[in-house]
């Protein structure tokens, strides 16, 4: 092999790393913010802003490098985290800012709506079922209105989610025109 060639290799394996380093900051960043679980009254904004963290490698490197992201802070967060938020964080929100800009590229705006809506009602079912089995949860917790109470909660719930799509559309955006630079020296 000559030089040249070993250059060119050092190189690209140096962008390799890189890449792979920076999926591993944003995985223990993403199971750091999802120990503040343990706080009472941030069960539900935990796991939604430590998903928000795997958007960056997606930005960054790519879809494959994003879901490892997910993947490597999934498996931290279930040795780690308090029982509800690690719930949420795998069965939706540690993937969904991946998913979401799979879906946004469809281009009917209509039929993109429907479908992250259905992703999230089908997370809200899993995520009931797998605390029914984890904490003995059951319907009946709901308080007096039982039953309604659960729609009710799932319909505020539907609600969240939309101002939760909305503003990761937002936070990238911030995220793309602002500190998209301090990050791209990473990379060169």
């Amino acid at each position: 092999m000559n030089v040249w060639a070993a250059t060119l290799y050092l190189v690209a394996d140096m962008k390799k790393s890189n890449k792979i380093t920076l999926c591993a900051i944003c995985s223990a960043l993403s199971v750091v913010f999802m120990m503040l679980g343990y706080f009472p009254y941030l069960t539900y904004a935990v796991p939604a802003v430590a998903g928000i963290i795997v958007m960056i490698p997606f930005i960054e490197i790519g879809m494959s490098y994003a879901f490892s992201s997910y993947i490597v802070s999934s498996v931290l967060v279930l040795f780690f985290a308090e029982p509800e938020t690690k719930v949420l964080y795998i069965v939706l929100f540690g993937y969904y800012p991946i998913v979401k800009a799979i879906i946004e590229k469809i281009g009917k705006q209509a039929v993109e709506w429907i479908i992250k809506i259905a992703v999230f009602n089908s997370a809200v079912a899993i995520s009931y079922f797998a605390l029914k089995l984890l904490t003995n949860i059951d319907v009946d917790d709901f308080g007096p209105l039982g039953k309604y109470g659960a729609v009710i909660f799932v319909a505020v719930c539907n609600i969240a989610f939309v101002l939760y799509d909305i503003a990761i559309s937002r936070i990238s955006f911030v995220y793309i025109y602002r500190f998209r630079k301090k990050i791209n020296f990473f990379f060169k």
